[in-house]
């Protein structure tokens, strides 16, 4: 009988995954934060619209890195 064992590369690109969601968590909420400061602005608009949807990536990006890390440790086997 075979132990399951965690594959290492695929843990890998999760990880890599939470650590752009990471990056986007602190981003977006700075980009809104300089776009609500700077209302009378003529960027205002387009650099809201932006940390909007980098917020969203990082949410996008955190649920696809923990499925892919719980993917890598209880994978099952097809035998």
């Amino acid at each position: 009988m075979e132990t399951k064992r965690t594959n290492k590369h695929i843990l890998v690109k999760g990880l890599k995954k939470m650590g752009l969601s990471l990056i986007c968590m602190f981003l977006g909420p700075t980009l809104i934060y300089i776009a609500f400061s700077n209302q009378e602005k003529s960027l205002y608009f387009p650099l809201l619209i932006l940390s909007l949807l980098i917020c969203g990536l990082a949410v996008y990006l955190a649920f696809i890195g923990l499925r892919t890390i719980m993917y890598s440790m209880f994978k099952q086997s097809s035998s």
